[in-house]
């Protein structure tokens, strides 16, 4: 960890990127309260929470492409400038009194317009802000910023809303926009190449070589498959269903709270076991994480008490942090550089674009068949999906290298 973060570029990213991150988590809360302060239900507050998303279900793969062509700092800029005066303004309509559900649409939608850009580009610009040995590290470093930050946002967020207003918080996600501009302002990088060939047949020509290289390579386009539809059949239903059982049966919102803080703290425990580790078959560890990542859906299935569900949300933490930080590695060492932004978009359009289904659909599932038999799918998606995944040959090919990845034209994948 200590040599990452002596990394000048990294260092001056990461407290830009960490302190974006606690503005982002404190304003989520900010923002259902102020929808609600609206005289709006939670009808509303769910289409306001749709708007972010939709964006990044339509943009993402283009803005993988932008990025590698144009530069990954500069697309992260631009993000982040859009989403500070998209949050801007959302501060100063709340302020001004009770905005109309368009105003908060719009303003969701350009905030998640600048996700769609800034995430596909943050793989990419790691590669180039980190030492080449030290990107599991950079990694973990990312994944327990956002872990600790889901922790201390949201409780920040309450008490600042309840003494301050919605408004403020939201504001105060707006500076922390800022802050990023200034920390990505202040990397030293060399100049993005010019390429000849420019226009919209370049882009789509960029797009093309990006879904090759995408397709190309078994284990990613399996591992990706397999996350999107862990987003839908286990993940969501953990999001969505666990509060309400939370509410009906295992305690309150109490209760339910302290579950979500026991998740957060595995997340961070199993962060900091991944600092300094560099598994010899990477993906294969990140897939067998995907065990502990499902682990949740069992007690809920079986309507267990919650200190049972807790050890699962610990577990899940974990599993979560590892898998992540693994297979994120994985693709950063495996994918030429230049086509790593593009690359890691497909991997995030099929996570958005099918997990984002199943938020949807889990309400009514549960009041047709039933809450557990909801966990009951999607417990067994997760454990079957892991153990059919680490069978696969691609999966146990892929090695922890220490190197740039070779050019495309040089790769042979192992099916």
């Amino acid at each position: 960890m200590g040599n990452v973060l002596a990394e000048r570029n990294f260092r001056t990213f990461y407290v830009g990127y960490v302190t974006s991150l606690l503005g982002t988590s404190m304003s989520g809360v900010a923002i259902a309260w102020a929808v609600l302060q609206s005289t709006r239900g939670p009808t509303a507050l769910g289409a306001v929470m749709a708007a972010g998303v939709v964006p990044q279900v339509l943009l993402m793969t283009f803005a993988g492409a932008i990025a590698d062509r144009f530069g990954r700092r500069r697309v992260m800029l631009g993000a982040d400038l859009l989403r500070c005066g998209a949050q801007a303004s959302l501060a100063l309509a709340v302020s001004a009194g009770r905005p109309p559900l368009w105003l908060f649409l719009l303003l969701a939608s350009l905030r998640g317009t600048g996700d769609a850009f800034f995430t596909p580009s943050l793989a990419a610009l790691t590669v180039e802000i980190s030492p080449a040995n030290q990107l599991g590290n950079a990694n973990s470093l990312f994944g327990l910023a956002r872990s600790a930050t889901t922790i201390a946002g949201p409780s920040v967020s309450g008490v600042l809303v309840a003494f301050a207003g919605p408004a403020m918080v939201i504001a105060v996600d707006a500076a922390t926009y800022a802050v990023s501009v200034v920390a990505l302002a202040g990397l030293e990088l060399p100049p993005v190449p010019r390429s000849e060939v420019r226009g919209a047949r370049a882009l789509l020509r960029d797009m093309a070589e990006g879904w090759a290289d995408f397709r190309s390579r078994t284990w990613l386009w399996v591992t990706s498959l397999q996350w999107a539809f862990f987003n839908l059949l286990t993940w969501a239903p953990w999001m969505v269903l666990g509060p309400v059982q939370g509410r009906s049966y295992l305690g309150g919102s109490a209760v339910w709270g302290a579950i979500m803080a026991t998740q957060g703290a595995g997340a961070i425990a199993g962060g900091l076991l991944c600092l300094g580790r560099r598994p010899k078959r990477p993906v294969v560890l990140a897939t067998a994480a995907m065990f502990g990542y499902a682990a949740p859906d069992i007690p809920m299935a079986l309507h267990a008490a919650a200190p049972w569900v807790a050890i699962a949300a610990f577990m899940c933490g974990a599993g979560s942090a590892m898998s992540s930080a693994f297979l994120g590695t994985a693709e950063q060492q495996q994918i030429p550089a230049d086509r790593l932004a593009r690359v890691s978009s497909l991997s995030l359009f099929s996570a958005y674009g099918i997990g984002v289904i199943g938020y949807g659909i889990d309400g009514p599932l549960a009041v047709a068949f039933g809450a557990p038999a909801v966990f009951a799918i999607g417990a067994g998606y997760g454990f079957l999906s892991s153990a059919i995944v680490l069978a696969l040959p691609s999966v146990h090919a892929v090695r922890w290298r220490e190197r740039e990845p070779e050019p495309a034209a040089a790769r042979i994948d192992t099916v």
